[in-house]
């Protein structure tokens, strides 16, 4: 009996590593192939439009863009392998410095984003699906139909015309005011982490304020997403004969609603915020450009309007990087909420 068990955890963990290393090579093969099919020439981004024949002969063929794609492509994967991501031509800098710098504020703003999407999309949507019909289930409905309708970018620029410019309520853009950068001890990049280990709570109040505004923006978007498939969720589940069979034995309505139903809609659950959570992580694009926000988005968007294909790359690695690893803790979750999933 162990030994059965242990070999079946054998071969799942061996299973676990192809499926790594798999996605991992096609996640680069594919990002690497559009790079070299789009119309922008690394070359030129190197040398300048003004560099000489002789000059631009010189760095393509140190880039190793003379050589076949497939041997470009192993050179490129080994350097990535080794950590080596390349240099950054706008920034001058190593592409994985780049990103350990970025990452943070994307990762600051989408963890809040997703905790308020989360707090409210969940009870909501739950409500919602209880008191199908209701007038909370109508408003929940209006709120996922704005959510989806109404353009990030617009929401944005009202939110900072009204909380900022007319209300006062909170700060423009940007993490920090100019005169509280550079203070804090960067431990960990996230500003209201590194401040609160410094006791530092001036910063502490005047990054959050920086940050309530963009976050709330997307968080109203996850919200509006989770909401909704919470809601078509827990509609399917109480239809079901379980439900009607706790009533039956004396359950309340709220019992069987929290007790019974909602548990069973934990798996597709956790899926729905991973998925919302790692679209948030890869760089909310337009929300980081609308507020200035020094993050992944707006690393990527920059990179990409200066040709700097290296940063591109890096930056668009680290997503699919993130979307591998929110899937893996999902699926661990998936086990610990559903224990006919542990010995599967």
């Amino acid at each position: 009996m162990e030994r059965g068990k242990a070999g079946r955890m054998v071969r799942q963990l061996a299973s676990f590593c192809l499926t790594l290393a798999l996605t991992f090579i096609g996640l680069t093969a594919v990002t690497f192939l559009i790079s070299r099919l789009t119309h922008i020439d690394p070359v030129l981004a190197l040398v300048g439009d003004k560099a000489s024949k002789d000059v631009y002969d010189q760095a393509y063929h140190a880039m190793g863009l003379d050589q076949p794609l497939v041997v470009q492509y192993a050179y490129y994967l080994k350097r990535l392998v080794s950590g080596d991501f390349g240099v950054s031509v706008l920034t001058s800098q190593p592409v994985l410095s780049d990103l350990l710098r970025v990452f943070p504020a994307t990762f600051e703003l989408a963890t809040v984003a997703i905790v308020i999407g989360v707090a409210l999309g969940i009870p909501a949507g739950v409500v919602a699906g209880a008191r199908k019909g209701s007038w909370p289930d109508h408003l929940v409905r209006v709120v996922g139909l704005f959510g989806y309708s109404v353009p990030v970018f617009w929401l944005g620029l009202v939110g900072l015309f009204v909380f900022y410019g007319k209300l006062g309520w909170v700060s423009g853009t940007g993490r920090l005011d100019v005169f509280y950068e550079d203070v804090v001890t960067p431990r960990t990049g996230i500003i209201l982490v590194d401040s609160a280990l410094d006791g530092d709570w001036d910063i502490f109040r005047n990054a959050f304020s920086h940050l309530i505004l963009p976050a709330a923006i997307l968080g109203f978007f996850s919200l509006a997403y989770i909401a909704r498939m919470t809601r078509s969720f827990m509609i399917g589940q109480l239809s079901q004969e379980y439900i009607t069979t706790a009533r039956v034995k004396g359950r309340s309505f709220w019992g069987a609603v929290w007790r019974h139903a909602f548990p069973n809609i934990m798996v597709p659950l956790i899926t729905v915020v991973g998925l919302s959570y790692a679209s948030l992580l890869e760089g909310a694009v337009l929300t980081e450009t609308v507020f200035a926000w020094p993050g992944l988005g707006l690393y990527i968007t920059r990179a990409l309007f200066n040709g700097d294909m290296n940063a591109v790359l890096g930056g668009t690695i680290l997503v699919g990087a993130v979307f591998i690893g929110i899937n893996l803790v999902s699926d661990l979750l998936y086990k610990v909420f559903d224990p006919r999933l542990r010995d599967a």
